[in-house]
Order: structure tokens, then sequence, then C-alpha cells
């Protein structure tokens, strides 16, 4: 998380749910922050099952909802919202398979790039 890399992508079909889609990309016992969409008891079964804790940002109309914890988390989340923010969220072609491979492709692509920066910034401290 702290270098921005992407160590893993999936690319979904329209109809399937941020919460769907979290059991292709869900990490292994680790901490996960995560927006609105991910707030629901579907996505914290995965999350329970793979070991992970969530730190998603509730909806205003949950119980428990404490803005200071979610202010907290955005603060946190903030930097590496771009990673994202940066892709293009249109497929090109028509098909799964060859949505996936742009997904796949955008992600390697994003990774190199900044690889390259990560080796100039340590370039630069020595």
């Amino acid at each position: 998380m702290k270098l921005g890399l992407l160590t893993k992508a999936a690319v979904t079909p329209a109809n399937i749910t941020d919460d769907q889609g979290l059991k292709h990309i869900c990490p292994k016992e680790t901490v996960v922050f995560a927006d609105k969409g991910y707030c629901n008891k579907k996505a914290f079964l995965i999350l329970k099952q793979n070991g992970c804790t969530s730190r998603a940002i509730l909806k205003n109309n949950m119980r428990g909802k404490d803005f200071e914890r979610d202010r907290l988390i955005s603060k946190q989340r903030t930097p590496y919202e771009r990673v994202l923010s940066k892709q293009s969220k249109k497929g090109r072609c028509i098909g799964i398979a060859k949505n996936q491979f742009q997904g796949f492709m955008q992600a390697f692509v994003h990774n190199f790039k900044r690889l390259i920066s990560i080796h100039d910034t340590v370039l630069q401290e020595f």
C-alpha cells in the first residue's frame, strides 16, 4: 500500500456489485480499507473468511456510524485512491476475456511506471 503497487486485479461484468467482486481480489490476513460499497454483510463475511479486518466507511444510515472513525479512515486511504482514479473505467472491447486482458495490462503498466519512479526516488536518496 505504501508503494502504490497493484497486487491483484479483476474485471467483472457491470451487473456484478463491488461486494461480489471482492472475492476475486480479497487479500489474506490484512487490513482492508474500503469505501461504502463494501459495508454490507456479504463483504464483511468474505473479509472474515480471509482473515481480514475491515476498515470500510459505513453508510450514514447504519447503526454504529462513527464520523470521527470514518474521517480517519478516509484520511488514510486518500493517497491511495489516486491509483485507481487514473485507471480507465471503460472497456474498449466486447467480451469479458478481452476486457480482463485490458485490465491486467493497465495494472501491469501502472506497476511498471511506479517501479521506475520508486527506483528514481531510491537513487536520489543516495
